[in-house]
């Protein structure tokens, strides 16, 4: 007669694995979006190249002009925000005070000798920061060159 010890859980593996799965790891994979290491959430961002231009979309709703700093040290463009909102409610019996705080900060590296740096632009227009990164002449490229043979 072989004998059983149960722990009076009929599935003794299922539990273990369920606690695991959820209290051990993210629900969701937070890695493919745009979240930081720090859990805040990073803006999207389109770049685009053109003959003339870098052009540079931040789709960041809610934020005003004043709310970003835009700064370029060396060929090192750098993008942040910082946005603080806080709310006092006070009445006879009871005092509410809700605050919240955003911020982000994205880098890019630009090509070196490229760029146009007195005439870089920025504009916030519809919940989208938009940069304008001209290069500079010499860098531009030029149609290609017919030669005549002789």
């Amino acid at each position: 007669m072989n004998l059983i010890k149960r722990n009076g859980n009929l599935m003794p593996g299922l539990q273990s694995l369920f606690f695991d799965d959820i209290f051990g790891r993210d629900l969701f994979n937070w890695e493919n979006n745009n979240f930081s290491k720090t859990s805040t959430t990073l803006p999207s961002v389109n770049i685009k190249e053109t003959e003339e231009n870098y052009e540079v979309e931040v789709a960041a709703p809610g934020l005003d002009k004043n709310d970003f700093k835009i700064t370029l040290d060396g060929n090192l463009l750098i993008i942040s925000s910082v946005k603080e909102h806080e709310q006092n409610t006070q009445e006879e019996n009871f005092t509410r005070r809700e605050f919240s705080y955003q911020s982000f900060q994205r880098s890019f590296e630009l090509p070196k000798n490229v760029v146009d740096e007195e005439n870089i632009s920025a504009r916030y227009q519809n919940g989208l920061l938009l940069l304008s990164i001209p290069k500079k002449e010499e860098a531009k490229q030029k149609p290609p060159k017919m030669i005549d043979i002789l």
